[in-house]
């Protein structure tokens, strides 16, 4: 199961993040929830509450945990601290989204997600920022504040990039890189009008969780044939309002945050990347081969991997694919 952990992002943005390791208990057991169950937080604004699939708090004293009896140290006390790994996830996203994909991943890593800023369960500050800047030094913040570093940094999408620029800046903090389904080159202007048309297209707020099953599965127009892991993924950050079910996160806020990626290129940050470095696609996805293989040319340490099955979701679609092709290289950085 996960545990919750606050954390405070560069400018004292309140942050959430949600610890995956898995690790020995009472009963011998490795301490992770079953696959599917989940905690609810409250949601932004007080609107309800918000279902964290995959994610579910640990047990205390309080809550029926059994007493370790005194004088007797805990199992990992002699051990040496097992190599952190951070996980970052797409616009929109959140935690939990990892959820699935975490749980498959062996190999004695620390794992832990985090709500980035505006997302999830993290504050969403009405006056931002929501800039590169910002996502990367609460990033930073994170790995310093947990003891993480040096840390592999595995993102998403934006997170992704999130991920790939603190390696760039911060050399000292990154062991290894996974950059999953996240261009370098800039997407134009075009593509934030259509992202605004899209936003304004949504029939929220949804009547249920059904409906967003369905919006986001196969009635929306940017859906080609049904979905239904995309249906699942938005159903994971909506809350419950008085009037219905609308996202947790700001559309303005999103629409801020992926600025940078549209009018700006990152091949620079890329390039100053000098940590072992894997990129990973879906065939489906957002990243076609041709600038996924450029990116592995320019990265000085660069690795490929695609999943013939996947879309951008990749991670949460195909989480036992992500995970044999992530792996390998995980264990290859992380093994001394």
């Amino acid at each position: 199961m996960a545990r919750r952990l606050d954390v405070t992002g560069a400018d004292g943005v309140r942050l959430t993040a949600w610890d995956h390791t898995p690790g020995p208990t009472d009963d011998g057991t490795t301490g992770r929830g079953a696959p599917g169950r989940s905690v609810t937080a409250q949601a932004p604004g007080g609107g309800g509450t918000i279902a964290l699939p995959g994610i579910v708090p640990q047990p205390g004293p309080a809550q029926g945990a059994v007493p370790r009896p005194a004088g007797r140290p805990a199992p990992e006390a002699h051990r040496a601290p097992a190599p952190g790994v951070l996980l970052l996830h797409g616009l929109m996203g959140h935690a939990g989204h990892w959820a699935r994909a975490a749980s498959r991943l062996t190999g004695g890593h620390r794992l832990v997600a985090l709500d980035q800023r505006g997302h999830g369960g993290s504050e969403k500050p009405a006056a931002g920022p929501f800039t590169r800047e910002a996502y990367v030094a609460d990033a930073a913040a994170v790995v310093e504040q947990l003891g993480l570093g040096p840390v592999t940094l595995i993102g998403h999408s934006m997170g992704a990039l999130t991920a790939w620029q603190l390696a760039a800046e911060r050399p000292d903090l990154v062991r290894a890189l996974v950059i999953c389904d996240m261009r370098a080159s800039a997407l134009g202007a075009a593509s934030q009008r259509a992202w605004q048309d899209w936003f304004r297209g949504w029939p929220a707020p949804f009547p249920s969780l059904e409906a967003v099953h369905r919006w986001f599965g196969d009635e929306d127009p940017w859906v080609e044939t049904p979905n239904p892991a995309r249906g699942a993924f938005f159903a994971e950050v909506m809350a419950e309002h008085a009037d219905g079910w609308r996202p947790v996160f700001d559309p303005e806020q999103m629409l801020t945050s992926r600025e940078t990626w549209v009018h700006d290129a990152h091949w620079d940050s890329l390039a100053q990347v000098r940590c072992p470095t894997l990129v990973v696609r879906g065939l489906g996805g957002e990243l076609g081969r041709a600038e996924a293989q450029e990116m592995v040319r320019v990265l000085p340490h660069g690795e490929y991997a695609e999943i013939p099955d996947a879309g951008h979701l990749l991670h949460y679609e195909h989480p036992d694919a992500w995970c044999e092709a992530v792996e390998p290289f995980l264990n290859g950085v992380l093994t001394p």
